[in-house]
């Protein structure tokens, strides 16, 4: 069993910023590519951004400059800083990583449970 619980969010005025913490525990072997989507009300889920095992880094464009994601390999933990935040990010958060459980170059895809943020005009 692979767990990824995720931390932070919550209520912020516009202009304001939060933070995101996402732990991978469990049956964990490796950890590759880690990262953020985000899904607004009756809308679809989409990318924020992702990080590898390496540090390298992909960003949605209408979040480039305002959010940085990073990384705690020892601890397998991604963090999300989000700066200057709008109400259209607004949404339910959510944390994903690739999991190998065992040594090899197989991996399953995780998803945590989700945290409210929350953007106010």
């Amino acid at each position: 069993q692979v767990q990824l619980v995720e931390s932070g969010g919550g209520l912020v005025q516009a202009g304001g910023s939060l933070g995101l913490s996402c732990t991978a525990s469990g049956s964990v072997f490796r950890v590759d590519v880690m990262g953020w989507y985000r899904q607004a009300p009756g809308k679809q889920r989409e990318l924020v951004a992702t990080i590898t095992s390496g540090g390298s880094t992909d960003y949605a464009d209408n979040v480039k400059g305002r959010f940085t994601i990073s990384r705690d390999n020892s601890m397998n933990t991604i963090y999300l800083q989000m700066n200057s935040l709008k109400p259209e990010d607004t949404g339910v958060y959510f944390c994903t990583a690739e999991v190998a459980i065992v040594a090899g170059p197989f991996t399953f895809d995780y998803w945590g449970q989700g945290t409210q943020v929350t953007v106010s005009s």
